[in-house]
């Protein structure tokens, strides 16, 4: 909550001891100097400081305070402040002070952002912003009880899963191929929901070979941010690397002859952010899936982006999406649900009933599982997949933006920065949005940039003011290319698009 305003008034000189200080010599000693701060319950006499204390609560007043009075300490050890007269000035600015530090305090830190970048799924700025659906659940679900583990028919608890186990069903058993005579219809895919797809990993492997082998190709390796890497989690999992291949080109035949009595589980492992192109090979999904049956292990793919749709339908080339993978035989696959899904922040491990059931059941997934304000976002998401309304996700819906469109609302922007006078240059140029967040390292957008210049500040000073807004603005982040702030809007909301105007024009630049 932001600080309370106060009413405006005139500053009244606030007590210290036996207030003296004017009186003192100029010459005061740094002793004489700190006999003379006044004590905090002195400080708390003063009318402006109890009227803060009031409005923002005493004890944030307090620990406000202290910190004023360190800071008046530093400043007479440091010789800042030298003499009784200084140090009467900086008392009497102690209520304003005190408020400064308390409207520090109050304001969040935490802030939306205008993400005029062009990366949907920037992970640096939350990824998937969640739909207004999704929001409005969350608000109905957290602001009063509810059904998480209780049956509203049976009078009993009730397992949290079942909320979004029905929906994930659905979703994933209408992308399965019809039966046969040779090939009846499997059974539906389940699904168990921790708290992010790193987790979801480390929890599938612990649970299926724990204290055994896993085998996966180097080229898989890979580090997912932050340092995490893949054979740091399977290290925490409990599980033994058996890394075959090389970097660039793994066989079949690899798999084949690693394994052994202590295989328990085959590993395919998305190349999140980055590719390997040239002189490569690896083995279809179909192929490690046909080996894993012949001898009887589970194959386990960690796909990380969870795309429910085609990708192919949002633009994307060169991805797989979940039901593939299950369609191919894969026997568990976890994904993440902030990314190509457009969903919150989660953890998804969908796959074969028997082997689903045996991750639930390991006591770690007490610890990973998401709470009631994911469940509710999340379900909100899967309905409007249920719906057939994907353009409700805001994440897929800018995906399929045309770049036409982009460019209509860059130029309506660029007309108003020229018509506002020539503080700017502006051009706008052809360029490529991209998906981000690890999810397709390859893939792009055609998009339109709105190119800034402007004379006597360089495109970073701009960006870095754009940055810096107050809390009454929202912040712009945008890209600096070849010395010029760019701005994609494709991923800057429609309704956003007079709030980065205003924020450009604000910016008084001469």
């Amino acid at each position: 909550m932001k600080s309370a305003k106060l009413p405006s008034r005139k500053p009244r000189p606030v007590p210290h001891r036996a207030g003296k200080a004017a009186a003192v010599s100029a010459a005061t000693s740094n002793a004489g100097l700190f006999r003379l701060l006044p004590s905090i319950d002195s400080l708390l006499q003063s009318e402006e400081i109890v009227q803060i204390a009031r409005h923002e609560g005493k004890a944030l007043a307090l620990a406000g305070l202290r910190n004023i009075l360190a800071t008046l300490r530093n400043q007479i050890s440091s010789g800042a402040i030298r003499d009784a007269t200084a140090l009467d000035l900086a008392l009497h600015g102690v209520p304003e002070a005190l408020q400064r530090e308390l409207q520090q305090t109050l304001d969040y830190s935490l802030r939306p952002v205008i993400n005029a970048t062009g990366v949907i799924l920037h992970t640096n700025l939350g990824r998937a912003p969640l739909s207004p659906e999704a929001l409005r659940r969350i608000t109905a679900v957290a602001g009063a009880y509810s059904n998480l583990e209780f049956d509203l028919d049976s009078g009993e608890r009730s397992r949290r899963d079942v909320h979004l186990q029905r929906l994930f069903s659905r979703i994933l058993e209408e992308d399965q191929p019809p039966a046969t005579r040779s090939a009846p219809k499997k059974a539906a895919p389940q699904t168990v929901v921790v708290n992010n797809c790193a987790a979801a990993v480390m929890l599938a492997l612990n649970s299926l070979a724990e204290g055994a082998e896993v085998i996966v190709s180097r080229g898989e390796l890979v580090e997912i941010g932050e340092s995490f890497r893949i054979p740091d989690i399977m290290a925490k999992a409990d599980v033994i690397l058996r890394e075959v291949g090389a970097t660039n080109r793994t066989r079949i035949a690899d798999y084949k002859r690693a394994i052994n009595d202590k295989t328990r589980l085959l590993l395919r492992v998305h190349r999140s952010n980055f590719a390997i192109t040239g002189f490569t090979e690896q083995p279809s999904l179909q192929e490690l899936a046909g080996l894993a049956v012949r001898h009887n292990l589970p194959l386990m793919e960690d796909l990380g982006g969870g795309a429910l749709l085609n990708p192919a339908s949002l633009g994307i080339t060169g991805e797989s999406g979940v039901s593939d993978s299950l369609r191919a035989g894969v026997s568990v696959v976890t994904y993440s649900g902030d990314k190509l899904m457009g969903g919150p922040q989660a953890g998804m491990i969908s796959g074969r009933a028997d082997l689903v059931a045996k991750i639930r059941g390991n006591p770690m997934f007490r610890a990973l599982r998401v709470d009631k304000l994911t469940s509710a976002a999340l379900e909100a998401t899967l309905m409007s997949y249920l719906r057939g309304d994907h353009n409700a996700i805001p994440a897929l819906r800018m995906m399929r933006l045309p770049a036409e469109e982009i460019g209509s609302r860059a130029q309506n922007l660029a007309a108003r920065l020229v018509a506002a006078g020539e503080h700017y240059e502006v051009e706008l140029l052809n360029g490529e949005s991209v998906i981000g967040g690890g999810a397709a390292p390859d893939a792009t957008l055609p998009t339109r940039l709105l190119a800034l210049t402007c004379k006597g500040f360089t495109a970073n000073q701009i960006a870095a003011r754009l940055r810096k807004a107050d809390q009454n603005s929202t912040p712009v982040i945008a890209r600096v290319l070849d010395g010029r702030l760019v701005l994609d809007l494709r991923t800057v909301f429609p309704e956003q698009d007079e709030l980065l105007a205003a924020a450009l024009l604000a910016l008084n630049l001469p």
